[in-house]
């Protein structure tokens, strides 16, 4: 394996790029008509472009994705997250052109993808499973069934993800129109609208654990996540260790992933996610085939990289350390930020970056996908950046974390920068009193408050050391303005 082709865009195709350099590969980027230039683009050795700006026909593309791959004479593909990342056929379609696939079996990706296979598997296992029952054949069977596990429960489509096909329902008046509503957005977003029932678990945690294999045999755990902070069913704040899990819970917890992981022969990089009640009782949810989004903090605590150690497996190599030389330090936090207006429930964001300020120091890390004079497009996911702080202990990584954000200037496109740090502030949240419900209980109506003197004093600093643009004939640079550079004072928000 010597040069990787990375099916992905932002800062995990980024991310991925650092990785292969450190191991001495070549990085391969791929980017769409709009993202010519953009940095993922910038930090590969290579770039191959596949096709116009929506994703059916680049980011989803497989014959364009493939193509690239041979023009660029990759020999490996790595998919990030999202797009192809859990995609079996894609994993196959990348073997059969005789490419190193950098994840996991693509039959185990088939079989966690669709989450009724998923529930059998890790049942067989002896995991623990939230109440429900398989694939509905009718609106009147649902209901029967509905009403044996009891209101409220959750319509989930069965090759689902990310929130999509998923409605909550109270009662039977609510039952025939949810279902309608699933099976459409299940069709549309996977081409499958299956969907099936689960009981609602009121105020639950949703916690995870990083896994890892090798082709050996070997098979560990890295702890826990607790990602409980999610606006519409997706995670934007991610921290670890669980503030909730005590060592016979944290046992238990991580016993049933890698027995899980076991259930379908899994090899490198995954996540086994479960719910957790308020009792210490865990429920299996799903389990995510690839890196995640919030890997940086697993990454803090264990100082194991990740994604090196999924280029190592893919190469064949062993794993290279045992369950007991895994030892977490400290405590980690990440927040996503994303082009969107949380006043405005959370309506994505996109239009050009005017100017850009990124927190650094001790403790911090930013993984990035984004650069000053760039633009966000509308047709992707509007993750531009995630933030991670670690410390000693959780007050104090919530306290760095919070202050990097207050650093944070993103002039253009609105952001949820002011909102993450008012969810970091909030006493429910630094007292650990966290569950999925969390923002619509303590933050349903949040607007952003007036920019403060510190936000303002960043862009004074960031305007005042914007470099001098050398003219096209050679004339004396032109200093811009800051109303030439910024175009206004959107300060992340």
């Amino acid at each position: 394996m010597q040069r990787v082709l990375i099916a992905n865009r932002g800062e995990i195709a980024v991310r991925v790029a650092r990785a292969c350099h450190e191991r001495g590969l070549a990085a391969v980027a791929v980017y769409s008509d709009v993202d010519r230039g953009a940095p993922h683009v910038l930090a590969a050795d290579h770039a191959e472009p596949i096709g116009p700006a929506p994703a059916v026909q680049s980011y989803l593309n497989v014959e364009a994705l493939l193509a690239a791959a041979r023009r660029a004479r990759a020999d490996a593909v790595h998919p990030g997250y999202g797009f192809l990342a859990e995609s079996a056929v894609f994993a196959r379609a990348v073997e059969a052109a005789g490419l190193t696939w950098i994840g996991p079996p693509p039959d185990a990706i088939a079989t966690m993808g669709d989450k009724l296979a998923a529930r059998a598997a890790v049942a067989r296992a002896g995991v623990p499973l939230v109440p429900g029952v398989d694939v509905v054949a009718s609106d009147t069977d649902a209901a029967a069934r509905a009403r044996g596990l009891g209101y409220p429960v959750l319509v989930k489509a069965a090759a689902g993800g990310g929130g999509k096909g998923m409605r909550s329902v109270a009662g039977d008046a609510e039952l025939t129109d949810a279902l309608a509503a699933a099976r459409r957005e299940a069709e549309s977003a996977f081409g499958d609208g299956r969907v099936y029932l689960e009981k609602l678990l009121v105020r639950p945690r949703h916690v995870e654990i990083q896994v890892l294999g090798d082709r050996h045999g070997a098979l560990v755990h890295l702890g826990e996540r607790e990602c409980s902070i999610q606006r519409r069913h997706q995670k934007i704040i991610e921290e670890t260790p669980c503030p909730a899990l005590t060592p016979r819970v944290r046992a238990a917890m991580t016993e049933a992933a890698l027995a899980a992981a076991r259930a379908v022969g899994y090899t490198n990089a995954g996540t086994v996610e479960f719910l957790l009640d308020a009792n210490g009782r865990f429920y299996f949810l799903e389990m995510n085939t690839r890196v995640q989004v919030e890997h940086p903090i697993t990454e803090w605590v264990t100082g194991i990289d990740l994604v090196a150690a999924q280029l190592r497996i893919a190469a064949g190599e062993p794993l290279g350390f045992r369950q007991e030389d895994v030892r977490a330090q400290g405590h980690a936090i990440e927040a996503r930020v994303y082009a969107e207006d949380p006043a405005a429930g959370f309506r994505p964001s996109a239009g050009p970056i005017l100017a850009l300020h990124e927190p650094a120091g001790p403790g911090i890390r930013v993984d990035s996908g984004i650069a000053a004079g760039g633009v966000v497009p509308f047709e992707y996911d509007p993750l531009l950046s995630k933030i991670s702080a670690w410390a000693a202990h959780r007050t104090t990584a919530c306290e760095r974390l919070r202050a990097a954000l207050a650093e944070t200037v993103v002039l253009g496109p609105h952001t949820n920068v002011a909102f993450l740090q008012d969810v970091l502030a909030h006493p429910a949240f630094l007292a650990g009193d966290t569950h999925t419900g969390f923002l619509a209980e303590h933050l349903p109506d949040w607007r952003p408050g007036e920019t403060d003197a510190v936000a303002a004093a960043i862009v004074a600093a960031l305007t005042s050391s914007t470099p001098s643009t050398p003219t096209a004939d050679g004339a004396a640079p032109v200093t811009p303005t800051p109303w030439q550079t910024l175009g206004g004072w959107r300060l992340g928000t």
